[in-house]
């Protein structure tokens, strides 16, 4: 068939052709105009669905010049990137009613902010309640854990101990030892009756396998993903209609906790992996967790519970999951802070830069990716330029490295203000944690990065103690320890194409 096609057109003359070629070159400008009117009409609707939105102009400047100056590329990075669903409510204020109905707070579990209204610990307080609902509790005790083996050892055992239920949610669990030693006790746990919820994050858990997932619905654990990712080819890409509830690549759950019992709940910025024991080739992995005895483990269930909502659509409002809790230490105030691309504000971003704002004598921070929204880095650089004690611990390698280069950028601002900077040198330092003037200490799974800020669910614990301040201070200056300050004079000598490599990479901080 195909030698005689082209014996016909060996054949034909050059009118023939030339009417042939005419016809095709018609087809080809019809099918461009109809692209380019289409590609017109998708990327006006983008950029008015970006301009209704209101963000800050810089932000909508750049998705815009994104869009005009990058054809194609540029809208897919949109959809997948761009998109602001923080008006959109992934839980409805009903069913959220519905979930926290039947919880009443005991007066004598909740700090009185109104006792001293101008403390401004009270005033940090009220804007966590009033920006998330963080309720702030008194009566509980706190246990820091930065090495993996305690954690996982603290972690296991209170699974042992479990009479009841156990819930579980993180953004990563591995197939590999830790992540089947958990698999192994939940299976033995289920089957002793104890009901068990597991939550993991469909793009974190990609590497999770088939059989580890079906092990644990066989033996009777209730296992869910988070967001799964469905990719059609139409109808779920809306850039006007309202969002489904339906999987956004973009959009992730990065919260870690557990609760066993309702008694006992766990949170910080472990995942379930053997690199957080043995380490790998960036050396040992540093974090931080802690667990949580006392009322504010009601919080915890109740962000597991409205996270489960979301993946079971079930609304779970048993007061047996609430048991009568005893206050433990009156003195240990704390507030569990949720955050996400859904909520009204930023709001563990908005209360990192409160607390900044209110220090007055030092304030220490560590984190993997440090890629600050503007309102937090603005109050890092007035606390160094007040003369406060500020420093500053990020990894020498992490295991993203064009987010190491994006968070270079930022150093030499840092310098210039007075922030004390050091690359850490005993591993890879993924620890979330913060610790101020000696009272304050915020354990949690947010980076100070935009995807922390605006695109991943969140949970950060802001405690109100000082004994828990003294070990989280304590342990940021053993890591200091195992760390190289950066000077100013040595930074500004860098050469210039790995500065101009590094302002590149800071162009795309909004997706990393």
């Amino acid at each position: 068939m195909f030698m005689d096609v082209f014996s016909y057109l060996c054949r034909c003359s050059c009118s023939q052709w030339a009417v042939c070629l005419t016809f095709i070159a018609m087809v080809w400008t019809i099918l461009a105009i109809i692209f380019i009117a289409l590609y017109g009409y998708t990327i006006f609707s983008a950029i008015t669905v970006l301009l209704l939105e209101n963000r800050s102009p810089q932000k909508a400047v750049t998705w815009v010049l994104v869009l005009v100056l990058v054809p194609v590329v540029g809208l897919i990075f949109y959809l997948i990137f761009g998109q602001d669903i923080r008006h959109r409510k992934l839980v409805s204020r009903r069913s959220l009613k519905r979930l926290r109905d039947p919880l009443q707070v005991p007066d004598e579990n909740r700090y009185d902010v109104s006792s001293e209204p101008h403390n401004p610990r009270a005033r940090l307080m009220q804007l966590l309640e009033s920006n998330s609902g963080a309720v702030p509790y008194t009566g509980n005790s706190v246990e820091v854990y930065t090495r993996g083996a305690d954690v996982f050892h603290a972690v296991f055992a209170a699974i042992e101990r479990a009479q009841k239920h156990i819930h579980i949610e993180f953004f990563i669990i591995e197939d590999d030892e830790i992540g089947n030693r958990l698999r192994e006790l939940l299976i033995r746990k289920a089957q002793e009756g104890v009901r068990v919820r597991v939550i993991y994050d469909y793009l974190g858990g990609l590497k999770l396998s088939k059989r580890y997932v079906q092990s644990l619905r066989d033996a009777g654990v209730y296992v869910r993903a988070f967001m799964p990712l469905r990719f059609e080819l139409f109808g779920r890409i809306r850039l006007f209609g309202q969002a489904k509830k339906k999987g956004h690549i973009n959009f992730r759950n990065h919260r870690k906790l557990i609760v066993i019992d309702g008694r006992v709940g766990f949170t910080g910025g472990h995942n379930v992996a053997d690199r957080y024991v043995t380490g790998n080739q960036l050396g040992p992995w540093r974090d931080t967790f802690a667990r949580f005895e006392g009322p504010v483990v009601y919080a915890l269930q109740m962000n597991f519970l409205t996270d489960w909502y979301f993946v079971d659509r079930k609304i779970v409002n048993d007061m047996k999951y609430y048991p009568t809790i005893e206050p433990v230490d009156g003195r240990c105030v704390v507030q569990m802070v949720p955050s996400g691309p859904d909520s009204d504000w930023e709001n563990i971003m908005q209360g990192i830069a409160k607390a900044i704002d209110s220090a007055t004598d030092h304030v220490y921070l560590q984190t993997p990716y440090f890629m600050p929204p503007e309102k937090v880095l603005n109050a890092i650089h007035a606390a160094a330029l007040s003369g406060l004690d500020v420093r500053l611990i990020i990894p020498r390698r992490s295991d993203a490295p064009f987010s190491d280069a994006a968070a270079r950028t930022y150093i030499e601002r840092l310098l210039h203000a007075g922030v004390r900077v050091f690359f850490y040198d005993g591993g890879f330092i993924h620890s979330k944690a913060i610790e101020i003037d000696g009272y304050l200490s915020l354990i949690g799974s947010a980076n100070l990065d935009e995807r922390s800020a605006n695109q991943h669910f969140e949970l950060t614990a802001f405690v109100y103690d000082e004994a828990t301040a003294q070990v989280m201070r304590d342990n940021f200056l053993q890591d200091e320890r195992q760390s190289t300050e950066i000077s100013l004079d040595a930074w500004s000598q860098r050469p210039r194409r790995k500065r101009l490599y590094e302002s590149f990479a800071r162009l795309f901080s909004p997706l990393m």
